[in-house]
């Protein structure tokens, strides 16, 4: 069981009560994962930065959730699953990209493996890819732009699952229909 609370408006940090009224306006209710993060403010504010700055990037809607989803599978972090794939279907992510995903089989979409592959090595192998990964990735179409919007992707992730697994967040009900277990 956590020591770590789950914050509320209310039981914030004053700090944290200007980042938080924003994820309330913005998702009608406060991810545990975010009231989790208030406990030290400038964590909530950075993966909530992080994130629009992930939005932000060069990288389309369906491409930014597949590197998503293949730092949580790595990481193996129930919690960012389960809410990723809540938020995906909201955006209207294909459900079969979704679910390929969740079991860690292969995208039917070439380019999107491509991706999702480049993703998990460079999760994988702490950042050292090898020039023959970026050439690869690079000849699938993607531009030397996307690997460092990606490296800001996982940053994002790295925050997020690395403080579900020490806090233990437990799931909002808003995402327990999408409840994850790693495969196998």
């Amino acid at each position: 069981m956590s020591t770590f609370t789950v914050h509320t408006l209310e039981s914030a940090p004053d700090d944290a009560h200007e980042i938080l009224g924003q994820v309330q306006d913005s998702y009608g209710f406060i991810p545990n994962l975010l009231g989790v993060l208030a406990e030290a403010p400038v964590a909530a504010e950075a993966y909530v930065r992080l994130i629009d700055l992930t939005r932000r990037s060069s990288l389309t809607p369906e491409e930014r959730h597949v590197v998503w989803f293949a730092v949580n599978y790595e990481h193996d972090c129930t919690y960012c699953m389960a809410a990723h794939t809540a938020v995906a279907t909201s955006e209207q992510i294909a459900p079969d990209v979704i679910e390929a995903t969740r079991n860690g089989t292969p995208y039917d979409d070439e380019r999107l493996q491509v991706l999702r592959e480049f993703t998990q090595s460079v999760v994988v192998e702490r950042g050292n890819v090898s020039p023959q990964q970026v050439e690869q990735f690079l000849a699938a179409g993607f531009t030397k732009r996307n690997v460092l919007e990606i490296l800001v992707a996982i940053t994002s992730k790295v925050l997020s699952n690395y403080t579900n697994h020490i806090a233990e967040t437990p799931l909002d009900e808003a995402f327990s229909a999408c409840a994850w277990n790693k495969p196998g």
